[in-house]
């Protein structure tokens, strides 16, 4: 039976070793997934609050245990494991409190307003999630939560490297109460995923990942005619208009940078510069890059830990590399030691150009890519030279401005003006172009795996 196993970035050490599940038994939780469906599927949608809410508490109680396996899976800092923790609670609170309305029967008119009619928004069945790494908890959670208040069961295929922490969530909502089978974990690999994105119980699919993972996982559910949501990641644009607050932009765009050791897909990665400012931003923040303290991910003073794996380490390695080689300037850090543990400095590069790795791709670390601009105009349209739309943002102390180009211009899901930040519960978290389709959050993500039925009375 062939194994997998999960290892610390800070250490190099292995923490455990799994059995990859074969077809067959993927099969049969996959049945017994359907099977609870059934049954939950026939609760009212305040019937199912109450387990959300109860899911929530049981996280906050397990909140030390997970942060701290999510820090040595994946060299999380331990106490931005600890906000993710919580952050899934409020997810899970939301869909309970906000679910019910937002999916409760909406009465129409139809036949010119003369004969009523009803909008029921049914669930369809087990949903297979397929979840990366950089946020072990939170990306299968605002899957689950949301499928969970909608009716539906899931099925989560986690990224190798953090198997422990599915399971620890799928254990801890087993204690809370979920009942069994309706949230399971499948240990895999690729091959047998591909069988179960076929498999006539599987309704729907939802991955989170690269562009190139996502066009592959897509095409396997639109061969199977099943609907699918992809977050594929981007290189998103922060603008640095020429009437910025400089001092404002520098401290938000390291904090954009380096959040989650720089791994977030939703972060600041581009940084298009206006000349009227340009110095002036570069000088500040490549001297508080250079100040940024690299170390254990597990003590309190440590703002940078490493990156996730030797892999994601090689592959950062040699896209700085290529940068460089295509004309970027290193400002500070790209030169990694040679000390145990996946450790990437703070890295700043100035001058990236169209057809490198730094202007083109999404650089998964703490990589800061800088990109001068002739004026406003000219910021908007480098930050709209992307096969990418996720996120992006603007600083300008003209707040209406920011918003005219956010609303109008910005070719992107989610801008934040003069801030930083990653996902609210209550605002649609999603993409467009390279970065994928569909929405979470906000009530959207519990109306993309149901069916909008339309039901007409006489």
């Amino acid at each position: 039976m062939t194994k997998i196993s999960t290892n610390n970035p800070a250490t190099e050490k292995t923490i455990a070793t799994y059995d990859l599940m074969s077809a067959e038994t993927a099969f049969e939780k996959i049945e017994a997934c359907h099977t609870a469906f059934l049954k939950w599927r026939e609760k009212a949608h305040e019937d199912r609050a109450p387990y959300l809410i109860d899911i929530a508490s049981a996280l906050r109680e397990k909140a030390d245990e997970l942060a701290r396996l999510m820090t040595k899976e994946m060299g999380k800092l331990y106490r931005d494991g600890l906000a993710e923790v919580e952050l899934c609670a409020q997810i899970f609170e939301y869909a309970a409190e906000c679910g019910p309305a937002e999916l409760a029967d909406e009465e129409r008119t139809h036949s010119g307003g003369e004969k009523q009619g009803f909008v029921v928004y049914s669930p369809i069945g087990v949903i297979y999630s397929i979840q990366p790494w950089n946020f072990p908890l939170y990306q299968p959670v605002r899957v689950l939560a949301a499928n969970l208040m909608a009716g539906n069961a899931v099925m989560l295929k986690h990224a190798t490297i953090c198997t422990g922490s599915g399971l620890m969530l799928r254990d801890i909502c087993i204690e809370a109460g979920l009942p069994e089978g309706l949230f399971d974990v499948l240990i895999i690999d690729h091959d047998v995923s591909d069988e179960v994105i076929e498999h006539k119980r599987v309704r729907g699919v939802t991955m989170t990942g690269s562009d190139t993972a996502g066009r592959r996982i897509g095409q396997k559910a639109t061969q199977q005619l099943k609907k699918s949501v992809l977050e594929l990641g981007s290189n998103d644009a922060y603008l640095v208009l020429e009437d910025a607050d400089v001092e404002l932009a520098v401290k938000t765009c390291v904090q954009g940078r380096i959040y989650n050791n720089g791994e977030t897909c939703v972060s600041a990665k581009r940084f298009v510069v206006t000349e009227a400012v340009y110095d002036a931003f570069v000088s500040a923040f490549v001297e508080q890059m250079k100040a940024i303290k690299l170390g254990d991910p597990t003590h309190e003073s440590t703002e940078l830990g490493p990156v996730s794996s030797q892999e994601q380490f090689d592959t950062l390695v040699a896209q700085v590399k290529k940068s460089i080689e295509g004309g970027a300037e290193l400002l500070c850090g790209g030169n990694p030691s040679d000390s145990v543990g996946h450790y990437y400095p703070a890295t700043v590069l100035a001058n990236c150009q169209p057809g490198t790795p730094a202007y083109d791709d999404e650089l998964f670390g703490p990589v800061a890519s800088v990109i001068k601009a002739k004026d406003d105009a000219d910021a908007m349209r480098i930050a709209n030279d992307s096969r990418y739309g996720l996120g992006g943002g603007i600083f300008s102390r003209d707040e209406d401005k920011a918003l005219r180009l956010a609303r109008d211009h910005f070719d992107t899901g989610m801008i934040r003006i003069n801030s930083f930040g990653t996902a609210d519960p209550n605002m649609p978290f999603g993409g467009v172009k390279h970065s994928g389709f569909g929405r979470e959050h906000g009530g959207f993500g519990m109306k993309e795996f149901v069916n909008a039925k339309a039901i007409y009375l006489p």
